[in-house]
């Protein structure tokens, strides 16, 4: 199997993530922003602790992150569906 060298320009981009966590009492807070150069994604989120269980800072920072992150991931496929939608319709018109 052969393979072959690309035949353009490669193109790189760095995408910058930032996560801030906020804790107050049981509660704990992500301002995610995903900055892309082309664009920004920012997402609020937060995670609650159970009154039953001990209080354990890492596991709420982890749900909250993540579900951040969760949602910047689908506020990124719904940006690059609306640009691809914008695409087509200008390259057919």
């Amino acid at each position: 199997m052969n393979e072959s060298a690309p035949t353009g320009p490669v193109r790189t981009k760095r995408w910058a993530l930032r996560l801030d966590l906020f804790e107050e009492e049981d509660v704990t807070k992500v301002h995610a922003v995903l900055d892309t150069g082309d664009n920004t994604l920012e997402s609020r989120t937060e995670a609650r602790r159970n009154p039953h269980d001990p209080p354990v800072p890492e596991i709420g920072d982890e749900y909250a992150a993540g579900r951040a992150l969760v949602e910047l991931g689908h506020l990124l496929l719904r940006s690059g569906m609306a640009d691809a939608t914008a695409n087509d319709r200008s390259g057919s018109a």
